[in-house]
């Protein structure tokens, strides 16, 4: 077997949207698509790669949209979210557990009874001893998307770099779906995100990733090895920095 490709960066904050569990256009959970995206991650903590993941909720429902459709207050359908974002890391720990990865769930809202609560020096710990960390819960807080969370802990961290997995395989001038003229960037600068107004991540999760300049990465989560690649520091999707 030849020997494994160095990782490009030590520690990662990685954000995997919770339609990274489901089917293309489904929803919940499908068995096959968790064990994919395990897979793919016991391919970079095999690596020696530092990764701490950030968990979506989408697959089960958005907070925002949610409270919107149904009526309800937007905190209530928000701490809905994070609940959900707590069903896919206890399924994905399943699953790297199952590969003999090990693992550990933090949350931001207290479940003791499935999950430690985050503690930034613990979580730093895990991932020193080489575990990985899967981050649930978001930030804790309602009004919060998954990708602050992302920013945030990235920050708190220390990870040298965002990796946001996602179902488009770069960000695009326009939505690709519906415009035929919509082109994907290789590079952005943070400030272009904002003045384009591309809304492939949230300005609060630029600002924090600027503040300490951390590169954020945009990538297909669905191409097979596409996590690897970027670790060992592969050119793909979109890179937003400096």
């Amino acid at each position: 077997m030849p020997p494994m490709a160095r990782c490009a960066y030590k520690r990662v904050l990685l954000k995997i949207s919770g339609e990274g569990f489901c089917k293309p256009g489904g929803s919940g959970l499908d068995p096959h698509e968790v064990r994919t995206v395990a897979r793919q991650v016991k391919d970079v903590a095999d690596r020696g790669c530092q990764l701490a993941i950030v968990i979506g909720g989408g697959n089960y429902l958005r907070g925002l949209q949610f409270a919107k459709a149904a009526g309800i207050n937007r905190a209530t359908a928000d701490y809905m979210g994070m609940v959900a974002t707590v069903i896919n890391a206890l399924a994905l720990q399943d699953c790297l557990e199952s590969l003999g990865v090990d693992t550990r769930v933090q949350c931001a809202v207290e479940m003791k009874t499935v999950a430690e609560p985050f503690i930034r020096r613990r979580a730093i710990r895990h991932l020193e001893k080489g575990r990985v960390v899967i981050l649930a819960g978001g930030t804790g807080n309602p009004y919060f998307t998954t990708d602050t969370c992302a920013a945030l802990r990235a920050n708190e961290l220390g990870a040298e770099v965002l990796l946001k997995a996602t179902k488009v395989d770069a960000v695009y001038s326009g939505d690709p779906k519906t415009d035929p003229r919509a082109r994907p960037f290789a590079r952005l600068s943070y400030d272009d995100v904002i003045r384009k107004n591309l809304k492939i991540i949230d300005v609060a999760a630029i600002d924090l990733c600027r503040e300490n300049h951390i590169p954020i990465i945009v990538f297909d989560l669905k191409r097979q090895g596409n996590i690897r690649r970027v670790v060992e520091g592969k050119t793909i999707g979109t890179r937003i920095g400096d």
